[in-house]
């Protein structure tokens, strides 16, 4: 770790149960905070400790826990369905919980925050590959817009806050994720974790095919959260002057992404190879296919020094173990 955060300080991990979360916290622990005799304290409460949407239960549980550093992965997320389905609570639930964290932080003057949001924020049809600057320069893709503009509206208040105040509150754009402790559920996953259970399942129950929904032609990328909680750390180090230096006022975020992209058929290809199927694919045309590609250009934070280190086949064979040992075996 660099010297701008040090073993005095309380980090917060906002969401600290989920993927990211739980990713960040095993980096911040793998380098040494947490440990009573050190310092580095980790302040990471679960959802039935701390209700985030609630202003006053999050203001007060700052006063008495004085966070130094606060790390926003708190997000109600999901898949195409599920952000179809439930629109107003994308919606409100995301503005209730960003918007308390990130004013309580300034009330209570935080060291530095940031901000996670998704690469959704872009337009539909947006030039690729996404540069930051290419933020509401066109329309959303209708299936995740309220998710979209809850996120940013994150980054505007982040900025904005900045701008009026001089804060260090910092956003960050990262790719489709997955890894170990994703959303594994057959419909409201995201694609990786929800294609992985469905092939799992009809290995074991020998079934002679597996819809996959959409045509299989949408291109995208992908990152393993163990890399972006390593990027995460390298953005928290990165010195004020540099992060403003490498951004604008007016497009303040930074792109976390792994460089590489693939269509959804090829996507499919490789999670059946490493689940051991079979049996047929079948691409079901009927359900929407989302942006036809998302590839943003993460060129600036590859210049200021980090680089991924998980290609995505050993990814995908890292979640398929631990989906093995974990997700699936409790549910058997």
């Amino acid at each position: 770790m660099g010297n701008l955060i040090n073993f005095q300080d309380s980090f917060f991990i906002a969401g600290a149960y989920g993927m990211v979360g739980r990713a960040i916290y095993k980096n911040l622990l793998k380098n040494g905070y947490g440990n009573e005799k050190i310092g580095g304290r980790i302040l990471r409460p679960s959802r039935n400790e701390l209700d985030l949407t609630n202003f006053d239960l999050v203001n007060k549980w700052f006063q008495i826990n004085k966070p130094t550093i606060v790390i926003i992965c708190a997000a109600k997320v999901g898949g195409i369905i599920a952000n179809s389905e439930f629109p107003f609570e994308f919606l409100i639930e995301n503005l209730k919980i960003q918007n308390n964290l990130i004013e309580i932080s300034k009330m209570h003057k935080v060291k530095r925050l940031l901000f996670l949001g998704s690469s959704c924020i872009y337009p539909k049809f947006a030039k690729q590959p996404i540069k930051e600057e290419y933020l509401l320069n066109g329309k959303l893709e209708k299936t995740n817009e309220p998710y979209a503009v809850a996120k940013i509206a994150g980054i505007k208040l982040c900025e904005s806050y900045n701008r009026q105040y001089n804060l260090d509150f910092r956003s960050v754009m990262p790719t489709n994720l997955y890894g170990q402790f994703d959303n594994f559920h057959l419909t409201n996953g995201h694609v990786i974790p929800s294609l992985m259970h469905r092939f799992h399942l009809a290995k074991i129950k020998e079934l002679p095919k597996v819809e996959v929904w959409g045509s299989g032609k949408p291109l995208r990328e992908f990152l393993h959260v163990d890399d972006l909680s390593d990027a995460c750390m390298f953005m928290l180090q990165l010195p004020k002057s540099e992060y403003q230096k490498n951004t604008e006022k007016l497009a303040s975020h930074i792109n976390i992404g792994s460089g590489n992209e693939l269509s959804i058929s090829e996507l499919v290809s490789m999670i059946k190879t490493e689940v051991g199927y079979k049996g047929d694919v079948v691409f079901n045309k009927d359900y929407p296919d989302g942006t036809p590609r998302k590839m943003i250009d993460s060129s600036k934070l590859m210049r200021l020094g980090w680089k991924p280190k998980i290609n995505l086949k050993i990814g995908l064979h890292l979640t398929y173990e631990w989906f093995k040992e974990n997700f699936y075996s409790m549910r058997k």
